[in-house]
């Protein structure tokens, strides 16, 4: 304890000097908001900071993002640090961009100024000597799924294979030998009476669903018979996938919510195309897949009732996040560690009694395979992605940010990492391996025609 002690005492002395640098990144990065996979100006900052403290960074190159590895030249496991760039499309935003309506409306930007205090302080001699094994920084792009046609462009261009920054990161090996990952995300709440602290608010995963029913065109008034209307198949199947929401299992956390993009092109004719893009979000893979089947199922059968085709077209988005408990408990113990020797008073710090949240995070897809957490300190107001929310307490958001985990990483890695071993001991993945788990991905990747109408009358269900 006394030599924990005395590492907390490094690391807050560290990250104090290097306040003044912690705070002037959130401005500027706060100032050049990107969508995913565009965020080129806030990857090169976050270079030139990592380069300035003397780091080797291997970059993404043909995408934004990047990682670097810091081994303590002790054995042990490596643990994950992750930095988010992207922010999110919010054109009424004040500070949004005036040509993309990117605005950093979900607090990425202290996440990228908290990672550089994390570098910083590693960098100091008599933090880095009480840690065993290795800490992997990175910086990565594209956490919120928007923006998608350019990304399936990039996708249909070879340059990415996921629509997700982590995803994509995973899949082209930057977290090969990685065994733990944890990251800090920006919470809005009342920082005047105390930090708002949220460690086990699990998140949903999601598949992304993009239909089209395929009618036939008519004089809507004068022989509309002659016709196949699309746009009434696509809101009967709205409706029976609505009459099916009381089979969804409330534990399941089953959500689905559709958009109509395309319903006819005038209305004196009978729409022959109609198009729902939407989003299918539960809490498990196994809740994903039956509901899943139920909604097509549905589609199927509007289409059916109506002699149109239909084209379903599946794209698998994030995993369901699966949060460490004992990275949890870890987590709550930094905290209180370092609560007496920061103006913070303790709001909420508490782990096993969180609910599932109505999200997804592309984190996700890293807790399927290995032991993560995803904890959220406060230091913002306003709605997320809303176009009132500010950071209004930089300190807590930022400094404060890399001092807990930086307090995280000396309780994981100190005596010899014993903690992060008992962790990985403990934990059973959902997936054995990443490639397991990459090719669960890949079969969820579905874009077919679902029914053929014979010449006898009769149809072949696919």
């Amino acid at each position: 304890m006394r030599d924990t002690k005395n590492a907390l005492k490094q690391i807050i002395r560290v990250l104090d000097e290097k306040r003044e640098m912690i705070l002037k990144a959130e401005r500027e990065l706060w100032g050049m908001p990107e969508l995913g996979f565009k965020e080129w100006k806030s990857s090169e900052y976050m270079e030139m900071g990592f380069r300035s403290l003397g780091y080797e960074l291997t970059l993404a190159q043909d995408i934004p993002g990047f990682y670097t590895v810091v081994n303590t030249g002790r054995e042990g496991p490596e643990v994950l640090v992750l930095a988010e760039l992207d922010a999110v499309i919010c054109p009424s935003h004040p500070d949004a961009d005036p040509k993309s309506g990117a605005a950093h409306a979900c607090g990425h930007n202290t996440q990228c100024a908290a990672m550089l205090g994390v570098a910083a302080a590693l960098k100091d001699p008599e933090v880095l000597s009480r840690l065993s094994g290795r800490i992997r920084l990175c910086v990565v792009p594209a956490e919120e799924c928007l923006d998608i046609e350019y990304r399936q462009g990039l996708r249909d261009a070879g340059v990415i294979r996921y629509l997700g920054g982590k995803s994509e990161f995973l899949a082209r090996g930057y977290f090969d030998g990685v065994d733990l990952a944890f990251m800090v995300h920006m919470s809005t709440g009342a920082t005047s009476s105390g930090a708002y602290v949220n460690i086990d608010s699990r998140s949903l995963g999601f598949i992304s669903k993009k239909i089209t029913f395929k009618g036939k065109t008519a004089h809507a008034s004068g022989a509309p018979w002659l016709g196949k209307n699309a746009l009434y198949a696509a809101t009967s199947a709205i409706n029976s996938i609505n009459a099916l929401r009381e089979t969804f299992n409330p534990r399941d956390s089953v959500k689905w919510h559709p958009i109509m993009t395309s319903g006819g092109s005038g209305v004196n004719n009978i729409p022959d195309t109609a198009v729902i893009e939407s989003v299918l979000r539960a809490a498990s893979f196994e809740a994903l897949d039956r509901e899943n089947q139920k909604i097509d199922r549905a589609l199927i059968g509007a289409a059916l009732s109506f002699g149109v085709g239909v084209e379903i077209w599946d794209e698998p988005g994030y995993a369901p996040l699966y949060q460490n408990g004992l990275l949890g408990e870890l987590a709550v113990e930094a905290y209180d560690l370092l609560a007496p020797h920061t103006s913070l008073e303790r709001k909420k710090c508490s782990f096993g009694r969180g609910g599932v949240g109505g999200g997804s995070m592309d984190l996700g897809d890293l807790s399927a395979i290995m032991p993560t957490l995803h904890p959220y300190l406060s230091g913002s107001t306003g709605r997320g992605h809303g176009d009132d929310y500010r950071i209004v307490d930089p300190e807590t958001a930022c400094v404060t940010n890399a001092k807990w985990q930086l307090t995280m990483l000396t309780l994981l890695l100190g005596d010899g990492a014993r903690r992060a071993k008992e962790i990985i001991s403990d934990y059973s993945p959902e997936f054995s391996s990443k490639e397991d788990f990459l090719a669960h991905q890949d079969k969820m990747r579905r874009r077919a025609d679902r029914i053929e109408y014979l010449p006898d009358g009769g149809v072949i269900i696919k």
